[in-house]
């Protein structure tokens, strides 16, 4: 009887995704049964845009098998960041961001949902890889290990990868700005605490860093070198991204502002529809500069030590 009631409750739930896909724009490739951290039942869907979307251009989505997000607190959300990866998908690499310090990277093996913390501290967890994707198949990445608190889970909708993924992204950039997680090439789990440091109550939204037109202007430039001229082949990024919006404090229009700042330099260009723009020749020119940067940012992410302490010139 179990097993009938978790095939009846997958069931359910594909059906109700793929009426959610179609309105997004979106197509169920796949869907495959999987086991969260603990060895709960989970659904595994693989969304793109048309039938023969290539693996690297779809959305890989996992959520409890029991999970109904037909409920007026979820389905809105739940609508929302499927709208939003139908237009990420058409980045020539929707798996990749920028970071404010100059890092391109890579999310993937996240494992959904949160699951408790097993050290017995009272936290919710998700485990992951975020890689340098610099176009020289680099083997530096940091494993992952983002936290929130019990408190802040109270803010979140649900404890499942729609309405959680945008910002444990952002609080992992926000690490590396920081740096607070060192990219290597081998080693264990680094975290990344998600508290309520980032959630304004009173403006009822996430904040992780304050940005200018100047600043914003930058970190568009970095991510069309990156993600479209370098690993992308120049083609158009989605510049009016909701998630870049969220990590940089500002909105879509200010993004689209500053991309149309890029566009009068002729660093980018713009398609007609506002939302997407290209690298130019122009800006692959800088590439000595970006490159520079990316040096700085990892630099950045290696620990220093206090020379007294590492020649044993202590007061302990």
């Amino acid at each position: 009887m179990a097993q009938e009631g978790n095939l009846q409750s997958s069931t359910a739930l594909t059906t109700a995704m793929e009426t959610a896909a179609k309105a997004a724009g979106l197509i169920i490739l796949s869907v495959h049964a999987g086991a969260d951290f603990h060895g709960a039942p989970t659904t595994c869907f693989s969304f793109g845009l048309h039938a023969d979307t290539a693996s690297a251009r779809s959305l890989q989505l996992e959520l409890s098998e029991a999970f109904d997000f037909h409920q007026p607190s979820l389905l809105p959300e739940m609508t929302n960041y499927l709208r939003e990866s139908a237009l990420r998908l058409r980045n020539p690499r929707p798996d990749c961001y920028v970071t404010q310090a100059g890092l391109p990277i890579r999310f993937n093996g996240f494992t959904w949902p949160f699951h408790k913390s097993t050290s017995g501290a009272d936290t919710y967890v998700v485990h992951g890889v975020a890689h340098l994707e610099d176009g020289t198949a680099s083997p530096l990445h940091a494993k992952i290990a983002a936290s929130m608190t019990v408190t802040f889970a109270d803010i979140v909708p649900a404890p499942e990868q729609p309405y959680a993924e945008t910002f444990i992204y952002n609080a992992v950039r926000k690490t590396l700005d920081q740096g607070q997680m060192e990219m290597i090439k081998s080693g264990n789990r680094q975290p990344v605490p998600v508290t309520t440091r980032y959630y304004s109550r009173w403006q009822k939204k996430f904040v992780f860093t304050d940005t200018d037109e100047e600043g914003r202007m930058d970190f568009l430039a970095l991510k069309l070198y990156w993600l479209s001229g370098v690993l992308g082949g120049s083609q158009p990024v989605w510049i009016a991204d909701p998630r870049d919006a969220q990590y940089l404090n500002t909105g879509v229009e200010q993004l689209q502002q500053a991309a149309a700042g890029l566009a009068s330099e002729g660093l980018v260009q713009i398609g007609g529809d506002g939302q997407f723009a290209a690298a130019t020749a122009r800006l692959l020119e800088r590439a000595d500069h970006y490159h520079a940067i990316l040096a700085e940012a990892l630099a950045l992410t290696k620990p220093t030590f206090n020379e007294e302490m590492r020649h044993g010139h202590t007061n302990m």
